[in-house]
């Protein structure tokens, strides 16, 4: 009988995942952003790529990728549009 809780599951990568999706570039409120599963799925790289070191579910992590914006990748362009399409935001109008 295991008395103590399994945290295996809780890597420093997957806790990144699901705090991720910190785009300060949506409309929409920064803690929406980050439990939406299609940013985090599709930005975690370029988080881990642009803003490794910075605390994902702070407001340092949003204005990393917001600095960074020039530089995602398409795949976390494509998430960022579909969040848009499905929000009323406009992330990217000005890409």
């Amino acid at each position: 009988m295991r008395l103590v809780p399994d945290h295996s599951l809780r890597s420093p990568r997957a806790a990144a995942i699901a705090a991720l999706t910190v785009l300060a570039l949506t409309a929409g409120p920064a803690q929406a952003q980050r439990d939406d599963q299609g940013l985090q799925l599709g930005c975690a790289d370029d988080y881990f790529r642009l803003c490794i070191g910075v605390d994902p579910n702070s407001q340092d992590a949003d204005r990393c990728m917001t600095r960074n914006r020039s530089k995602l990748s398409q795949k976390c362009r494509a998430a960022i549009g579909d969040y848009d399409r499905r929000t009323g935001g406009k992330s990217m109008q000005n890409d």
